[in-house]
């Protein structure tokens, strides 16, 4: 995978952990920064892991769907992508979590809840043969630096930020799939 589809790849999956961290922030009221380094990690480990978890499982089916490998990778991303939007777009406001005590556990499983998709992903580059060790290490980058900087800026910006953060994420895994799909039909040259 190109360089810079790695990088808007990395991008668009730690967009969900961007707004988690925003809400971790606003619920810190002030923190620290040894609290959004913290955080960070936390949410950059688990998004560089879960990738590989479904890359694996993707491996383990690509002999038996070979032929339809880049439509499956495109739908994968584009259902995720087009779900990123929908959360993106939707009035509802998740203040659960914010409020919640920042507890090791309740971090891993706010990191957890918002790398399912980093996980989807990964099966899907199972398809197209993309180099997960290089491009797990660009989430989890990604996402501690977007994490930690979220929490940083929690206090001040809030929700208003994290919404439109999803929305730019799910157009992105959108981009990424019709890629793939164009490479692998030959449209791409």
């Amino acid at each position: 995978m190109p360089l810079l589809s790695t990088f808007l790849l990395a991008f668009s999956m730690s967009c969900d952990a961007f707004a988690a961290a925003l809400c971790k922030g606003a619920a810190i009221r002030r923190p620290s920064l040894k609290d959004a380094l913290r955080i960070g990690l936390i949410f950059g480990v688990i998004e560089a892991i879960t990738p590989v978890i479904g890359w694996l499982i993707g491996r383990s089916l690509a002999v038996y769907v070979e032929q339809w490998d880049h439509w499956i990778a495109f739908a994968l991303l584009l259902l995720l992508g087009l779900h990123m939007i929908h959360e993106g777009l939707s009035k509802e406001v998740e203040d659960e979590g914010c409020t919640t005590p920042q507890s090791l556990p309740r971090l891993m499983l706010t990191g957890l809840s918002t790398s399912i998709d980093a996980m989807a992903v990964g099966a899907g580059l199972a398809f197209a043969g993309v180099n997960i060790v290089t491009t797990a290490l660009a989430i989890g980058t990604a996402t501690f630096v977007m994490a930690t900087t979220g929490v940083m800026l929690g206090g001040v910006l809030g929700k208003m930020v994290g919404k439109r953060a999803e929305i730019i994420g799910g157009l992105v895994l959108i981009g990424i799939g019709t890629t793939i799909l164009l490479d692998h039909t030959g449209y791409l040259g």
